[in-house]
């Protein structure tokens, strides 16, 4: 089947529009794919998470015996050791988990006053 000659633009155009449509919705109109979006609801979960668990944090920290000597040790780091021995503490741990969590060490640390912002 042939078609008249007269249509190969409209259809090039309409196909280029199609195209560009895609290209600029996903890319600044956004719009995104649903991989994207799971990965944007986790993240989301995982800060929000962090977040509700600094209270817990504050308050184990307030509660251990040993709080006074586990502060000097995070006054006396800096940088990446600060955040390592905030770990050590035990005070930015999950419930439920046994290992402590870089990021609610670091959201502990500005609770406490501690961070290097």
């Amino acid at each position: 089947m042939t078609f008249p000659e007269w249509t190969k633009p409209g259809i090039d155009g309409a196909l280029g529009g199609a195209i560009a449509g895609s290209i600029l919705g996903f890319n600044w109109g956004g719009r995104i794919t649903s991989g994207n979006a799971q990965t944007m609801a986790r993240n989301f979960a995982t800060d929000e998470v962090t977040l509700a668990m600094v209270p817990v944090c504050l308050n184990i920290s307030a509660v251990d015996p040993e709080r006074t000597a586990k502060l000097a040790i995070l006054q006396g780091v800096s940088g990446f050791g600060r955040r390592n021995a905030m770990m050590d503490t035990v005070w930015a741990t999950h419930l439920g988990s046994d290992k402590p969590n870089r990021n609610l060490a670091d959201a502990c640390l500005a609770g406490l006053g501690l961070d290097e912002s």
